[in-house]
């Protein structure tokens, strides 16, 4: 039986039979608050699977769990309202519950991860670089996530994209120019708490400059603290300044900060408090490998809170590292490490309530009047039209509204933030003869025949992979004519070769594309 099932029990009897604390560690107070299983629930956000909230998290809400993080899994695209009343059933087990989701617009979604995101993403919105478009981009993610009864959005990505070959941020950046991300980060912080939706900017001290994936490896940044407050804190001092109600802390190493990742290293916490931060400081998963495969995590939420995180992000229970668990089991893994820290006498019950009481203030603010309810008058497949860049694609129109394409996705994995998607250009080119095949699968003669046959498009997300570069040449050796679609990063020059750089891969963006090739 878990810790926290004994904690609802029979925690009177525990208040007095508590564990000796190890050598070492602080001596606990004598007796320990009746409310404890309450308080340590404040500091959790956990995930779970399904579409209607699972007993367990019913009992842990009503005894005063934070709250939730959605994922894809909980979302029925089919049902409306489903997600609505969802969030209906969480409240009324704990009106004061935090909902949060990862809704960037762009790449990153889950309330419309089936068809894509119909918001651009902040690659998209920096290229153009219209910082009101912007704010309207963050009022249309304010608006989707308040209708849905979700009251936090785990967005805007802060994180200044300098490492062209970055694996996790990239298109979700608004791009690689500090004072650009810092004011289209202000202004989508401002955008979606006009609907008094918490924004979290995101990954603190900054994630830009990684080669690993912090999902799967520990990643470091090997910059000296005054690169990083030249190149990398700005946009975050300019989240504080903006109003911003929750930071994210990323599970990055900076040598001169110490060994730690930053959700585990209260240096890189003070730092982010020196800038004025009053808010929720939020962890990035414990499940991600920077903390599961190191400390694990449940001794990574006790140093988290430790560190001066006030919030506990456990993850998504269906990621495959976590195989073998159930929802509640990842849960109650990071429960009982923090009650057990604290029978110890090493994590002080004063942690608990400070932190709690910033998620509480959150959450109570987030029910408050909402000072502007219009919705912006912007048609967003136009924004992203506006924000491709064409290199070498020709006067004349590629398609004409009727004919065969051939669409090659010469793409190779997924980013693990984004998640597996849908090929949401083949969907968009749904009124032509749409065949999709792999690179590897197609002989030269087939590339012959199919450019004679119509269009040729190549679906790429990075120029920098070696393995998409020789797909690409490959295919442009037999077949010229053919049409690069970029939906990574656009390259500082213009390609040799017909492409359409679309800053990212969504429902919004493929329609743009389309729309494009049909001018």
């Amino acid at each position: 039986m878990s810790t926290y099932m004994i904690s609802l029990m029979t925690y009177r009897d525990l208040r007095h039979e508590q564990a000796p604390a190890a050598a070492g560690s602080p001596t606990p107070k004598d007796g320990l608050p009746l409310e404890l299983p309450r308080l340590i629930n404040s500091v959790i956000l956990p995930g779970f699977v399904g579409t209607t909230a699972p007993p367990w998290l019913v009992g842990a809400l009503d005894n005063g769990l934070a709250g939730v993080v959605y994922f894809s899994h909980n979302i029925e695209a089919d049902a409306p309202g489903q997600v609505a009343s969802l969030s209906a059933a969480i409240r009324a087990a704990n009106p004061d519950a935090v909902i949060g989701v990862d809704e960037e617009g762009g790449n990153v979604t889950r309330l419309q991860s089936r068809d894509g995101s119909g918001i651009p993403g902040a690659a998209v919105l920096g290229a153009l670089n219209e910082v009101k478009t912007t704010e309207a981009a963050g009022r249309a993610i304010g608006r989707l996530c308040r209708d849905a009864g979700i009251n936090l959005t785990i967005a805007p990505v802060a994180d200044v994209n300098t490492n062209p070959r970055n694996p996790v941020i990239g298109v979700r950046a608004f791009g690689a120019d500090t004072a650009l991300v810092s004011a289209h980060t202000a202004a989508a912080v401002t955008g979606i708490q006009s609907l008094r939706v918490a924004a979290c900017a995101k990954h603190f001290p900054g994630h830009g400059d990684t080669i690993a994936d912090s999902h799967m490896d520990v990643a470091r940044v090997e910059l000296s603290m005054e690169e990083m407050r030249q190149h990398h804190l700005p946009p975050f001092r300019a989240a504080v300044e903006a109003g911003v109600a929750a930071m994210m802390s990323a599970h990055i190493i900076i040598p001169e900060l110490g060994e730690a990742p930053a959700t585990l290293n209260p240096a890189a916490s003070a730092l982010l408090r020196e800038m004025g931060f009053a808010g929720v400081l939020i962890t990035d998963a414990l499940d991600m490998a920077a903390v599961r495969a190191t400390v694990g995590p449940g001794e990574g939420a006790v140093l988290a809170l430790l560190a001066g995180n006030d919030l506990l992000c456990v993850g998504n229970p269906l990621n495959a590292y976590t195989t073998g668990r159930d929802d509640e089991s990842c849960y109650t893994e990071v429960y009982d490490a923090l009650f057990a820290a604290v029978v110890s006498g090493r994590l002080s019950v004063e942690i608990l309530r400070r932190a709690g009481a910033r998620v509480q203030a959150l959450a109570r603010w987030s029910a408050g009047e909402i000072s502007q309810n219009a919705d912006d008058a912007v048609t967003w497949v136009s924004v992203a039209a506006r924000a491709c860049r064409t290199d070498s694609l020709g006067a004349k129109p590629v398609l004409a509204g009727a004919g065969s394409v051939t669409l090659i996705d010469a793409r190779t994995g997924h980013n693990m933030a984004a998640g597996p998607t849908g090929n949401f250009l083949a969907t968009a080119l749904g009124g032509y003869g749409v065949t999709v095949i792999g690179s590897d699968a197609l002989t030269e003669s087939q590339l012959h025949a199919a450019q004679s046959e119509g269009a040729v498009l190549v679906l790429v997300d990075s120029l920098s992979s070696p393995e998409q570069l020789a797909s690409l040449a490959k295919i442009l050796a037999a077949a010229p004519q053919a049409i690069c679609i970029n939906a990574g990063l656009a390259p500082d020059t213009p390609a040799s070769f017909a492409a359409i750089h679309c800053h990212g891969f969504s429902r919004v963006t493929a329609r743009a594309v389309v729309s494009l090739l049909e001018r």
